[in-house]
């Protein structure tokens, strides 16, 4: 008897929980998007019966109507046309990040030349072993 009153004090409290849980949407805080996402929802999504009669209406063979396939290629050459401009972008970037790599480059060469030739030619001497002869 004593069992059964430690078991239904301990049930309880998760019973109830359970029962307020399943009653709340959601448990988290609620943001805009929820409702973003529910208006493009109706604009992709149409009812059961529009898209049966789109597919009656328009069977696998039959020619698509010329609007539509004019639309796929505007949306195709607008995609093409957009990586086309990043990949420009990207080739931009690089050929800029290399012509500043070689100026430095460059730049430490000839500094390192001129302090040799500063410091460590003194015109006595033939700068090279082979203009000796």
């Amino acid at each position: 008897m004593v069992w059964n009153r430690v078991v239904l004090l301990a049930l309880l409290p998760i019973i109830f929980i359970l029962i307020v849980l399943a009653g709340v949407e959601s448990a988290a805080v609620r943001d805009g998007k929820d409702s973003k996402a529910k208006g493009s929802s109706k604009r992709v999504f149409v009812p059961a019966s529009d898209a049966s009669n789109f597919f009656k209406r328009r069977s696998r063979r039959s020619p698509r109507p010329y609007e539509e396939y004019y639309a796929e290629q505007r949306v195709k050459m607008s995609a093409n046309e957009r990586r086309r401009e990043y990949l420009e972008e990207q080739t931009n970037e690089y050929e800029n990040y290399l012509e500043e790599d070689r100026n430095e480059q460059h730049e430490r060469n000839r500094e390192k030349t001129e302090q040799w030739r500063e410091f460590e030619y003194d015109g006595s001497y033939p700068r090279y072993p082979h203009h000796r002869y």
